[in-house]
């Protein structure tokens, strides 16, 4: 059963590359199910993925904002994705969280970087 919840974490990550936090909560899961393998029966179920864990991050972030912000900790977040998949307790050590810096967008040259004179066309 461990083995089988984590190639379906595996296969959602790889589908999903697009979006880093996939990767993210997708590790942290196959992290606490090595830790705790009494617990893949649950992340097992057809209709739980890890984006839908997303959503529900989102959903608890949006009780808490103020003035159109909130934030979670690492620890909040993580704690409601288990809830999310029906994993009782508390996550497991959490593995240390990095999300991939997207490569800045070239902007094309402005009209202050445009610099000639009509002295040139002469």
């Amino acid at each position: 059963m461990l083995s089988d919840a984590i190639s379906k974490l595996k296969t959602e990550i790889e589908s999903e590359k697009k979006n880093p936090y996939i990767k993210v909560i997708g590790e942290f899961l196959i992290h606490h199910l090595e830790a705790n393998p009494d617990q893949a029966e649950k992340v097992m179920a057809a209709d739980k993925t890890i984006g839908k864990s997303l959503e529900a991050m989102k959903a608890e972030a949006k009780k808490k904002q103020q003035n159109g912000m909130a934030m979670l900790t690492d620890a909040e977040g993580f704690a409601i994705v288990l809830k999310y998949f029906g994993i009782e307790g508390a996550p497991a050590s959490a593995p240390t969280v990095t999300v991939p810096t997207p490569k800045p967008i070239e902007q094309p040259a402005s009209a202050s970087d445009f610099d000639i004179k009509l002295d040139d066309f002469l």
